[in-house]
């Protein structure tokens, strides 16, 4: 496994780069997923413009407007954050490396190097208060297209659905959010796919509606590009080895498998970033104790449950992508998504690795009451939808 960017280049090209470990696997690989569902989500709002669903807006902007007191404030702030850490971080780079996450949530920093690089931000916005100086400010007004805003889109989605991965997690794991409040709010461990979807989506939809895109246009525009996103997403999570993967599997692997490798029925996950070596949360064998040091690896090996993630994710893609223009009632791409991923979750959930919930009486996980709720949301949805094919188009407002 490669938990960051050091490990793959060191078992590539037999090249070590401390630098690199400050890369981390699975977060180059949430960005990755990030473009993806940019790139995408941008060509169907070219497609909708197109096709007439929905339209340019007009919107006021200023031109030669001098920056003001809040500018220079937040970039003194911005500026001076990345030089107290930078600084540090030159000073002590073998800390940085060492544990990239501690280093940069700690308070260690250097107030000198905060305070240079601040004041280069502060003469940075200067710089761009002396171009305009003697011009007349005004407003003017534009035409904004609707793919356009896809840059604030994503800002909005990438905030919101990380809050809301993050609070789903603390939810699901109250009793460690209790005892180690500060903790389970700062670590970079532990994000709820599906609080992100939620909290991500709502954002997304509040965002859109500035906008005059209907609320079932912006959800059909997600559609495709939150399934491609999982799928790239679960690879990060396969490739740095981060806990997500399945229950313990010592069967032997089967014949019609035979083609594949072996780690695509089983796996060990070596050097995984989480640095667990007892794959075992529950019985007798989650007692076993084993040093990762010694041991940098599973005792046992797991379903590699990311990869069967990742496979179903870009074929449910496939299909979406293939049906979306022929579906009848706008709303129906993103009805598509909630079916196939409340079924590709609860079904691979059978063989993760979760945490058991008491919901009304019933043991499930999380996941598995999200995702019927996601599948009778999808159906219940898609009914309305047909039997309502018709929305308002916006208007360039």
């Amino acid at each position: 496994m490669y938990p960051n960017l050091y490990y793959l280049v060191q078992d590539l090209f037999g090249v070590e780069i401390e630098f690199l470990k400050i890369f981390q696997m699975f977060g180059i690989f949430m960005a990755i997923s990030f473009l993806a569902a940019y790139k995408i989500m941008e060509a169907e709002l070219k497609r909708m413009e197109q096709e007439g669903k929905i339209a340019p807006v007009k919107r006021m902007f200023w031109e030669n407007k001098a920056p003001g007191t809040q500018e220079y404030i937040m970039n003194f702030i911005f500026y001076f954050i990345a030089g107290f850490k930078v600084v540090e971080a030159a000073f002590h780079f073998s800390d940085l490396t060492g544990n990239p996450q501690d280093f940069l949530l700690s308070s260690r920093g250097n107030i000198g190097g905060g305070l240079a690089l601040g004041a280069l931000g502060v003469y940075f916005v200067y710089r761009e208060a002396q171009k305009v100086k003697g011009k007349e400010a005004k407003q003017v007004e534009r035409v904004v297209h609707p793919y356009q805003i896809m840059g604030n889109i994503t800002f909005v989605a990438a905030i919101t659905g990380l809050l809301g991965a993050k609070l789903f997690h603390m939810l699901e794991n109250w009793d460690y959010t209790v005892n180690n409040p500060i903790d389970a709010i700062l670590s970079f461990s532990g994000l709820t796919y599906y609080g992100g979807l939620i909290c991500g989506g709502a954002g997304v939809l509040w965002y859109t509606a500035k906008y005059n895109i209907h609320w079932r246009h912006a959800m059909d525009m997600g559609g495709a590009a939150m399934m491609f996103a999982y799928g790239t997403g679960r690879i990060g999570c396969h490739v740095s080895g981060d806990g997500d993967w399945g229950i313990v599997n010592t069967a032997p692997k089967p014949a019609w498998m035979n083609f594949l490798p072996d780690w695509t029925w089983a796996y060990n996950y070596p050097n995984n970033v989480n640095g667990v070596c007892n794959p075992y949360v529950e019985g007798e064998k989650a007692n076993i104790a084993c040093d990762f040091a010694e041991t940098p690896f599973l005792i046992d090996p797991v379903f590699p449950t990311p990869i069967y993630e990742t496979l179903m994710a870009f074929i449910l893609f496939g299909i979406i992508w293939a049906l979306r223009k022929k579906l009848p009632a706008p709303g129906l791409i993103f009805c598509l998504y909630l079916i196939f991923a409340g079924i590709e979750r609860f079904v691979i959930e059978k063989i993760r690795v979760n945490n058991i919930m008491d919901f009304m009486g019933i043991e499930a996980t999380q996941a598995e009451i999200i995702s019927v709720g996601m599948i009778v949301l999808g159906v219940g949805l898609g009914t309305y939808f047909i039997a309502k094919p018709k929305v308002k188009t916006s208007v360039g407002t």
